[in-house]
């Protein structure tokens, strides 16, 4: 072993640039393909969710980013072939409303611009602030294989959107027409569901009376949004609704503009609900749509694409949607057909991107048909090619894909995949590979559609256009299908569904073996973080004061698959203390080892704690490799971090600090190895410097000249040992732990210096006895012992009375302690202790405060009362064992 070189202070900011560098440079991030599969070594992939060129860095990434480096960290460290993918998304509406912004602090728009200098200026903006999220996420750890960096909008995948559309387009699975979309008026572009954000809006709930043709009182109808009204082509009601059953078939007058509209029966209409008639707005609402398509009614857009209300709302014409929405109600409250208005939130659309109100409105769009590529991924998850982790998640995905309308793939704006789609100068269409040359063009008046492709459409093609597709590649030979897809489960739907669906259709295959979901990352308490609610923490913010590694380790300790992922500052702090704890205790064996290595291997002849060390090594290998296969790294870090810290640092250590034999050092250094390799995929910068210092690297840094031929990022994986799982070891070291740990809650309840020695009489039964006397050594040094001895007779005279399992600790206080001055000093913490526990018995008697404090609040009171009520129980103990 070379001359310790390791810094005396663990410095993260320090270390994790230069370890993070040394890892790139020597290409430990890149995979190379099977050559025709004769590696020998199974392959693993999976394909980084690709964040929007505009992004930074939020938690949610970081989250993403952390485990799935982890489990790609992993893969490498058990010799598989492993990759990780990375890329972008170019975010058409986001990356054209950031340009757009820029363009109006100019003074001009993009259509001052014209489209093809628009779209130059977006790549300009996209190569200098474009990415500013991988370059984060480097500073987060991730291993992934940059060399192999996608963007949606590049050259490769460009061409495999224009394929995979002509291919479909082909087999009639993509078709022009009109359907209900979602429609932001400020943006002036359909959206996908994902980019609207529902929440609960104040609003109201109207009804309106429609007086029947004949003259008669009508039906009753309710809407939220009463400038739609004028749209109407129908009242719908149940077929088994007696109520009704006279109207059917009949008309009704729709007030104000004086139109019939007919009474149609329909097996959708709830008829519990309100008073079982609905209006009927097939341009505006998708569920009337179905209505409309089933009873062959009309459609009437009465809006703008500006959300103005356009020539079909008659005297209305002009009116913005809201004023519109007044003006009615004014008008039908003079008519007497406003029967209530009633106050009450409900839930609105709103676009992700400006935050304006979504209107559903019919409109010719380009549809996906969806049935048969949605018929296709359901029966692979649910004959098990594709499976969910946690697997509750699968039935709301398959009920999403057995549920699912046509999917709306056209936008109307310029940054994006152009739809390869022209018309003639009849209106015929005709969508082609390859763009037409200007003589065709001119010849038969050509002009390309307008609209572009919705940004979902070429992120479903991610996990085959990242390895190559379409042309056939080694690199699609051998990663796909993905291992994995780790992902939120909140775009399951929106985004695994749809590269189910493509990877089914272009590939005949599944694109994942499994999906991963994790939850969402949200405060302490629980809560969703959003600007809003000022609870938003920064990931960067975080990595500067306390490192990447205690971001990675704090936000994977309560990652439990399919779990939302609580996270707090102190939390952060503490993983921090732990990174410290284990550079600290690795500098005192580096310190110790002298000229013992890890490749030494263990000595043929081990002391007690020796043994036992190894075995709690074993168990928490076995439990670790457990929950990696079922994708829990909340019980990886839990497992590893009551390991190194409980067992390792708190006790072994200890011991091994009062020995000075090769052989404990020798266990040192193996279970330190060990344990840095288990650590590494969650922790990976603090693992690799200590384990390059421990294998005696030289300069002891991983960014050192001086060549090293091994790092830990590539190191195996520790290897099952069940030799070492040693039961009696086992029990006899706990009942070491327990003895010291009581001999030292002794020491301490009576103000003992760790200087003071105790003796010591064990009346234990003959079993329990034997299993100690194996372990007094330990005990002596651990707990200040100087005599020990076994008596079933206990200790003559004062004594104070130490419980273990199976039998008392007696320790003569005889000269030990001043036991006029102990009995007074417990009647002083007894006399505390019981008014303690009375102010905490008051409180919690008080029903008010029961009822009305926060639960956590009474639940700390309730712990409080308990925790004295032991107090209380221990000194009186104490207090008998002097007299």
């Amino acid at each position: 072993m070379s001359e310790i070189n390791l810094p005396k202070t663990y410095d993260p900011a320090e270390l994790e640039t230069r370890v993070y560098s040394w890892w790139d440079d020597r290409g430990y991030f890149h995979a190379e393909p099977d050559e025709h599969g004769e590696t020998g070594r199974e392959p693993f992939a999976i394909a980084m969710p690709p964040p929007n060129v505009t992004g930074s860095l939020h938690m949610g990434h970081a989250l993403t980013s952390t485990i799935e480096d982890a489990l790609v960290r992993h893969a490498r460290m058990i010799g598989k072939n492993a990759v990780w993918l990375p890329g972008m998304d170019h975010a058409g509406i986001a990356t054209q409303n950031v340009v757009e912004k820029e363009l109006a602090k100019e003074g001009c728009s993009r259509h001052d611009l014209g489209r093809e200098a628009f779209i130059a200026r977006v790549w300009e903006w996209k190569e200098e602030y474009g990415g500013k999220i991988l370059l984060q996420q480097r500073r987060l750890g991730a291993s992934a294989d940059w060399q192999r960096e996608a963007f949606t909008f590049d050259e490769q995948r460009s061409r495999a959107v224009r394929k995979v559309f002509c291919d479909l387009y082909d087999d009639g699975l993509i078709y022009k027409g009109e359907r209900i979309i979602n429609w932001c008026p400020r943006c002036l572009t359909a959206l996908s569901e994902i980019e609207v954000e529902h929440t609960e809006d104040p609003g109201e709930l109207a009804e309106l009376r429609y007086p029947a043709a004949d003259g008669s009182d009508g039906v009753i109808v309710a809407t939220t949004r009463v400038e739609t009204m004028l749209g109407d082509t129908a009242v719908a009601v149940h077929p088994a609704d007696d109520r009704y059953r006279q109207l059917i078939g009949g008309s009704v007058v729709l007030p104000l503009l004086d139109r019939e509209i007919p009474v149609v029966a329909d097996a959708h209409v709830d008829p519990e609900f309100g008073t079982g008639a609905v209006k009927v707005t097939p341009a505006h609402d998708p569920n009337d749509f179905e209505i409309g398509q089933r009873h062959e009614l009309d459609s009437i857009d009465i809006m703008t694409d500006e959300a103005t209300l356009n020539t079909a709302a008659g005297p209305y014409e002009g009116l913005d949607r809201y004023t519109a929405r007044e003006r009615i109600k004014q008008d039908l409250d003079a008519l007497g057909l406003l029967v209530s208005v009633t106050e009450r939130e409900h839930p609105v659309g709103h676009c992700s991107r400006c935050d304006t109100v979504v209107e559903p409105r019919l409109s010719e769009q380009w549809f996906v048909r969806i049935r048969p590529l949605a018929d296709r991924a359901a029966e692979a998850v649910r004959d098990g090619r594709t499976r969910f982790v946690p697997e509750r998640n699968a039935k709301g995905f398959l009920d999403w894909l057995d549920n699912l309308y046509d999917w709306c793939i056209s936008r109307q704006l310029w940054w994006g995949h152009r739809i390869p789609a022209w018309y003639d100068a009849d209106g015929k269409v005709a969508v082609l590979r390859e763009d037409p040359s200007g003589e065709e063009v001119a010849a038969r008046g050509l002009t390309q559609d307008e609209d572009v492709l919705d940004t979902w459409f070429s992120s479903a093609l991610w996990p085959f256009t990242t390895l190559g597709w379409p042309d056939h590649t080694p690199d699609l030979e051998t990663w796909y299908p993905n291992s994995v897809l780790e992902t939120g489960y909140d775009i399951n739907t929106f985004w695994v569904s749809r590269m189910l669906m493509m990877g089914l259709y272009c590939m005949d295959d599944v694109p994942f073996r499994v999906v991963f979901n994790h939850g969402m990352v949200r405060d302490r308490h629980g809560k969703k973080m959003s600007k809003s609610f000022g609870n938003v923490i920064d990931p960067v913010e975080f990595i500067e004061e306390y490192g990447a590694d205690a971001l990675r380790f704090a936000l994977v300790r309560s990652a439990s698959p399919g779990q939302d992922v609580p996270l707090a500052e102190e939390w952060v702090e503490g993983a921090r203390r732990f990174c410290n704890k284990l550079w600290n205790a690795a500098r005192f064996v580096l310190t110790d080892l002298g000229d013992v290595s890890p490749d030494e291997g263990l000595p043929e002849t081990m002391e007690l704690e020796d043994r036992w060390i190894l075995s709690r090594l074993e168990s928490a290998r076995a439990s670790v490799d457990a929950a990696l296969a079922d994708y829990d790294l909340a019980a990886v870090s839990r497992a590893l971090y009551h390991f190194v810290w409980d067992e390792y640092c708190d006790w072994y250590l200890e011991l091994a600090k009062l020995r000075d034999d090769r052989g404990a050092r020798r266990v040192l250094a193996v279970v330190l190895d060990e344990a840095l390799r288990m650590l590494h995929p969650i922790t990976p910068f603090v693992t690799e410097e200590l384990w390059q210092a421990l294998h005696g690297r030289p300069g002891d840094k991983a960014s050192d000249d001086g060549q090293s031929a091994r790092a830990l990022i590539v190191e195996p994986w520790p290897a099952p040992a069940p030799g070492r799982r040693d039961a009696d070891a086992e029990a006899q070291f706990e009942a070491v732990r327990e003895a010291v740990t009581e001999l030292r809650r002794f020491r301490a309840d009576h103000g003992l210096s760790p200087a003071r020695r105790l003796s010591v009489v064990a009346v234990l039964g003959a079993e329990r006895a034997a299993v100690l006397e194996g372990g007094l050594d330990g005990i002596r040094r651990l707990a200040g012992v100087d005599s020990w001895r076994f008596d079933d007779a206990g200790s003559s005279g004062p004594a104070g009375k130490v419980a273990v399992t199976g039998g008392e600790l007696h320790v003569p206080l005889e000269g030990l302690i001043d036991l006029d001055g102990e009995r007074e000093r417990i009647s002083r913490e007894l006399e505390k202790a019981e008014a303690e526990l009375r102010r905490a018995r008051t409180k919690l008697a008080n029903d008010s405060f029961v009822s009305k404090a926060p639960e956590p609040v009474v639940r700390a009171e309730r712990e409080k009362a308990d925790e004295w009520a032991r107090t209380i129980e221990r000194l009186t103990a104490q207090r008998v064992a002097l007299d």
